[in-house]
């Protein structure tokens, strides 16, 4: 992804946040028949305080990215949708992307057997914890023998990125007013609309009033 100054995103904590509520992550590497990617559910490694990630791949995706002996890239994508120059009043403009982007890269770790249950096991919690009826809220069977033919069949991993690029292109380029004039349009009922990408220009549009106050 190429970095444009002016859209970077180098806070910490809201790189966390993207790929919190973002975990749906596309897996890239240079295998040995070429450019591979897969697509799996990436967390936050929840014993540090970083950019740490861990997640898992069904096998034999493990072998043909070459997980653990080369480097990987994982994208996380955030909120994101199409802004249109109408929306700018009259002034000479043209279509635009808006998007937030994390992509870390580095060579990953591969977990032993009990890591990555203990992965699997967090996924399960943090997805499962959010439907309406907790109590009746799925859990991994209490069977040995089927936990460890489920954990077989994948290949737990931990990453800590040796480079992270991450963009937040939200109209920063552009006037206040025509920000506010994009986020209006983006919570209308137009075909366009798209709130999760109106709420991350907000933010990041406070953000920077706020640095400037």
């Amino acid at each position: 992804m190429r970095q444009n100054p002016s859209f970077a995103m180098t806070d910490p904590a809201e790189l966390r946040r993207i790929i919190r509520l973002n975990p749906w992550a596309t897996l890239v590497s240079d295998g040995d028949d070429g450019l591979v990617a897969s697509h799996y559910v990436v967390l936050l490694d929840d014993e540090r305080d970083d950019l740490t990630v861990v997640g898992h791949v069904g096998r034999p995706d493990d072998l043909i990215h070459g997980l653990g002996g080369r480097e990987i890239l994982i994208a996380f994508q955030g909120p994101h949708g199409y802004v249109s120059p109408g929306w700018y009043g009259e002034v000479q403009a043209v279509p635009t992307w808006n998007h937030v982007s994390v992509h870390l890269r580095g060579v990953p770790e591969i977990l032993s057997d009990d890591e990555n249950l203990r992965v699997l096991e967090r996924m399960v919690d943090v997805f499962e914890n959010r439907m309406p009826n907790p109590r009746g809220m799925w859990q991994l069977p209490n069977d040995a023998a089927f936990v460890h033919r489920l954990a077989a069949g994948t290949v737990g991993f931990r990453l800590t990125p040796a480079t992270v690029v991450a963009k937040r292109k939200l109209s920063q380029n552009k006037p206040a007013q025509t920000v506010d004039e994009v986020i209006a349009a983006l919570e209308g009922d137009g075909p366009q609309a798209n709130r999760a990408l109106a709420t991350e220009m907000r933010r990041a549009r406070d953000a920077r009033q706020g640095n400037r106050s």
